[in-house]
């Protein structure tokens, strides 16, 4: 599914948010937003749920525009969202039976998901009886069993540490491989948005500007950092940082903004 935004304008108030946006997502395509925080990045994600209406332009789903919230298109949080009454199986099943899929049917896909992300082992857990990392892991499991056209992923991993990023940046990527949604990813980690995206816009402090869009389809997606020396040293000149700092980086290696 393409998302396209056309001359996209949201105000709060007499707070200007994101100012005259123009861009296209194409169907299957990675793009990951980074900018200061609070420029409007994650309003953007809002406007393409349908969680929020533009004060100007348009936003448009495959040329329909957005109104309101849509199944075909997913939301992730940087909280799981996990309702803490049902297991990690029954969180993840009821995503299916949201569109009316059988209890037995909806379990059994779940517990396949489940396996997808490691997480088979701990099936008949709580969220509570498991790590922050597993709870995202099944937030993940949850928001792919559905199978969605789009993938809305706001800073789905803000919360953990650099390692159990890392993991799990592997295995998101690798749902993506396997489910081919068009992705937009809120993130601050630089690194993250070079190794998940197929082009990283980089915006500029509110009301949200696009400073540069940098393509990296080109690239291969690994961990080494070596191969996105160039872009990683571009986004982070565009944000103002030095990329030689060495208290802005994680204990990975990665770049914080």
């Amino acid at each position: 599914m393409k998302i396209r935004f056309e001359q996209t304008s949201k105000d709060f108030g007499d707070l200007p948010v994101i100012d005259d946006f123009d861009s296209t997502i194409t169907p299957g395509e990675v793009v990951a937003l980074v900018g200061p925080s609070g420029c409007g990045k994650s309003t953007l994600l809002h406007l393409a749920a349908g969680l929020e209406l533009p004060t100007g332009g348009k936003v448009y789903a495959d040329e329909q525009t957005i109104d309101r919230p849509h199944p075909s298109r997913t939301l992730v949080f940087q909280e799981h969202a996990l309702y803490p009454w049902l297991t990690l199986t029954d969180n993840v099943a009821l995503a299916l039976e949201f569109q009316k899929v059988k209890r037995d049917e909806a379990r059994q896909q779940a517990l396949q998901w489940l396996d997808k992300v490691q997480l088979k082992d701990f099936a008949s857990y709580y969220p509570h009886q498991v790590s922050g990392g597993m709870r995202q892991r099944a937030s993940l499991a949850r928001a792919f069993i559905a199978r969605p056209q789009v993938l809305l992923l706001d800073e789905p991993f803000g919360a953990l540490d650099a390692l159990t990023r890392m993991t799990l940046q592997d295995v998101l990527r690798d749902l993506i491989r396997e489910v081919h949604p068009t992705v937009l990813l809120v993130t601050h980690d630089v690194d993250e948005a070079l190794f998940l995206a197929d082009r990283v816009l980089v915006f500029s402090s509110r009301p949200a500007r696009v400073l540069k869009e940098i393509h990296l389809a080109h690239l291969p997606k690994t961990h080494d950092l070596s191969a996105y020396t160039y872009e990683r040293r571009e986004v982070l000149s565009l944000l103002g940082i030095d990329a030689e700092q060495p208290d802005a980086k994680s204990g990975t290696g990665g770049m914080f903004i």
